[in-house]
């Protein structure tokens, strides 16, 4: 089953395989390409290579936390405009502001279901279209 609009390149960090497969099944299911990288420094150099349309990025890491993934990416001129949803299992207001604060334009509450994936990946459809 395929959901309308374009394919995207879509890139999942997390620090859980069963996160990570997961989230690869689904996304796939709705037609787009699926990168996936278990941890900041592994996400860092996907972007950089690849270039993915959308990144969905847990909080809780090794080594780089979400938080400090989503600020480094950000800075870069190349990738300031790339839509980035946060994964996290936890549902604080402060968790979701500090997500805002480094430029993350979504929030996911694990675990997450297949249609909130594809639905997040939908609503930057628009914005990833126009910028190209």
């Amino acid at each position: 089953m395929t959901t309308t609009g374009a394919s995207f390149k879509v890139l999942v960090v997390d620090d859980s395989n069963t996160i990570r497969r997961s989230a690869e099944i689904f996304l796939k299911q709705g037609g787009h390409e699926v990168l996936l990288a278990d941890d900041g420094f592994d996400a860092l150099a996907k972007v950089n290579d690849y270039h993915p349309q959308v990144i969905f990025c847990d909080i809780l890491m090794p080594k780089l936390d979400g938080y400090q993934t989503v600020a480094i990416i950000k800075r870069n001129p190349n990738f300031a405009q790339t839509p980035v949803v946060m994964l996290s299992s936890k549902d604080g207001v402060f968790d979701k502001a500090r997500g805002r604060m480094v430029g993350c334009q979504d929030y996911l509450t694990k675990p997450f279901t297949k249609d909130q994936l594809l639905q997040a990946v939908q609503q930057f459809a628009s914005v990833s279209q126009g910028a190209m």
